[in-house]
């Protein structure tokens, strides 16, 4: 029978081990549904590009299945409202960073309602439309692209400037305030955002084909940190056990 003394330390060191042995098992399942993501997006860049999900579908569509998935979208630019979004372009692989902003643009769809499109880096010098007017198309264009979802505000990201139109997260429910665009009549706005593919524009700006694809896959090693705390544990209070036994 186990001495009234080593109850508590033993019920203790039970819930420490069940804790840590989900937590080991949720960041298994975790990766596995981390690799099932990648693979699915993997799969989707070299597959054909699909039409935009229809205006219908919009409020029904989970972040999680509106990632990097590959459309196109036909309409007409709304460049008078354009926003630009902070961001770093990498001109070639390794290289430095250089300070720029992509060009966020409406698209009013063919079939009614307006996408939000990345349409590509710019630096400070071409943030004037005037500066890549061959680029600035009034009749219909064919955008294809990978949508995303929108972004959430980090504590550390500077103040959106909304009389400039200049923001620093792609925040697509501020952006679409700032630009004023539930108030067009021109139908709903999609609640997420078209990133342009390297299709090059007039003149050579904006540079589409920006989307940064990187996932993050440190599952494993937190589920080996959560199972070594729970066999420390475990050998910790085995150790106590029988030094303290006999006393």
């Amino acid at each position: 029978m186990i001495r009234s003394r080593f109850l508590i330390p033993l019920v203790t060191t039970v819930i420490v081990e069940i804790t840590l042995i989900t937590l080991g098992v949720w960041q298994i399942e975790r990766r596995d549904l981390k690799h099932a993501l990648i693979a699915k997006v993997e799969a989707g860049l070299t597959a054909p590009a699909n039409p935009l999900p229809a205006s219908a579908a919009w409020p029904r569509l989970p972040a999680l299945e509106i990632d990097y998935q590959k459309v196109f979208a036909r309409g007409t630019f709304l460049h008078e409202r354009e926003a630009y979004l902070y961001m770093l372009y990498v001109a070639e692989a390794g290289g430095e960073p250089t300070p720029g902003y992509a060009v966020i643009t409406p698209l009013q769809l063919e079939e009614g309602g307006i996408v939000l499109v990345n349409r590509g880096y710019v630096p400070t010098s071409k943030l004037d439309p005037a500066s890549r007017a061959q680029a600035q198309t009034t009749g219909p264009v064919l955008v294809t692209g990978l949508l995303r979802s929108s972004e959430k505000r980090n504590w550390f990201s500077p103040d959106d400037q909304w009389a400039k139109k200049l923001f620093y997260t792609r925040d697509l429910t501020a952006i679409t305030e700032a630009l004023g665009l539930t108030k067009l009549d021109k139908g709903p706005v999609a609640p997420f955002l078209l990133e342009a593919d390297a299709t090059q524009n007039a003149g050579g700006w904006p540079k589409g084909g920006q989307t940064i694809i990187q996932f993050t896959d440190n599952h494993l090693q937190y589920a080996v940190t959560w199972f070594s705390l729970a066999l420390g544990v475990l050998v910790l209070f085995a150790v106590w056990y029988r030094q303290n036994r006999h006393a």
